[in-house]
């Protein structure tokens, strides 16, 4: 965790580039020392990098040149670094180790190309995990998964983007969500969703797409308009349903829900922060900045120019200073963006106009995961 009232260094480079050492393998490289991760990591540690492999379909996933030029500054400390996720709550194809390792290698996470194993960090159908106690607000213990409990330390690498529920996906929400098996994901769910009919054309597309088959027409009166319905026991809470809908349709309970959820990841992410507090570092990269995750099947176009790379043994603090970049830019027409496109305002409120991404900050500054105060300083 990081120390009380000081502001956390946070490393930055830029997309400029006029020479050789000017390239994003050589930023990675001066990020890596600058920020002191080439001390963290002893010989024969066993190093988690934390990622994700992307959805099929999706292409806005980080490179694997990306990657493997972090798997060899890992081995250049002596440590044995290894590619990990861990496998979906949803029946999608990322649901089991299998699976999950055939589409990291259909994306070119192979070893010839990374340098390093793909180790499925919840086993092969999720069920390996520990349990972590903790006395948090909405928590008691916590489900991790299991390769990165018992690995020595961890590099996170996070795709920094939005988040149809989260508002925001960056460091934070890569360990909570991205350490937990599918019953931690589940417990950081636990979300209603609700079709407002009037809205529901009746098209269909949620229930294609709900990996649960949880939505059904609904018992309408003869002559009612017809509209989906969810039903609420085989709900999941993973949300695909209201990222598939083009009308908005289905939505959040927003009263309470949103910031529910948000509180409950921020607690599974302070858990999984204080796994290797002395041995975990943080990448995030402002590249292809899309409205989604990259566990959506597809990438719509960027919300703003690409931007960087940032570094931190902060997590809050990174993904603060990626929040305020971000928002510093001006915003493209062509895409998702239906307001706020100037320089200054919030383009994730532009893209989700109910989003409370910066919940995240304030509850994980309050938890004592990380600071929002920080020092950006470029390399």
């Amino acid at each position: 965790m990081v120390k009380a009232n000081t502001a956390s260094q946070v490393y930055f480079a830029g997309m400029r580039a006029g020479k050789e050492g000017d390239s994003k393998i050589k930023k990675i490289e001066r990020l890596f020392a600058a920020a002191g991760f080439d001390r963290l990591f002893a010989p024969e540690d066993l190093c988690a990098v934390k990622m994700h492999f992307g959805e099929r379909g999706n292409d806005s996933f980080l490179q694997p040149v990306f990657v493997r030029a972090v798997t060899r500054l890992i081995k250049k400390t002596g440590a044995r670094p290894f590619l990990t996720d861990t496998n979906t709550l949803y029946r999608g194809e990322r649901h089991n180790a299998v699976a999950h390792t055939l589409l990291a290698l259909e994306h070119g996470f192979s070893y010839a190309t990374v340098e390093a194993p793909v180790i499925i960090a919840d086993g092969l159908r999720g069920h390996c995990f520990t349990e972590v106690p903790v006395k948090l607000k909405h928590f008691q213990k916590l489900y991790l998964a299991n390769a990165i409990v018992q690995a020595d330390g961890m590099v996170l690498l996070s795709h920094f983007k939005g988040h149809v529920l989260a508002g925001f996906g960056g460091a934070l929400k890569n360990l909570a969500m991205g350490c937990a098996p599918a019953r931690g994901k589940k417990e950081q769910h636990q979300a209603n969703f609700l079709v407002t009919p009037e809205k529901c054309t009746a098209c269909g597309q949620c229930m294609a797409h709900c990996p649960e088959k949880a939505i059904v027409w609904a018992k309408n009166p003869a002559g009612a308009k017809k509209h989906a319905a969810i039903e609420s026991q085989p709900c999941i809470g993973c949300g695909e349903c209201m990222a598939m809908c083009k009308f908005e349709a289905i939505n959040l309970d927003f009263t309470s829900e949103r910031l529910a959820f948000t509180e409950r990841m921020i607690e599974y992410a302070y858990g999984a922060a204080g796994l290797h507090p002395q041995k975990t570092a943080y990448i995030n990269f402002l590249l292809n900045i899309t409205p989604d995750c990259d566990c959506i099947p597809w990438s719509d176009a960027p919300l703003v120019p690409d931007i960087g790379i940032l570094a931190s043994r902060d997590p809050v603090a990174l993904d603060k200073a990626c929040y305020d970049l971000v928002n510093a830019q001006v915003g493209f027409a062509d895409s998702q963006l239906r307001c706020n496109h100037a320089a200054g305002e919030d383009k994730f409120k532009g893209s989700y106009s109910k989003s409370i991404g910066e919940v995240q900050f304030q509850y994980a500054e309050n938890l004592g995961l990380g600071r929002t105060a920080y020092e950006l300083i470029q390399v």
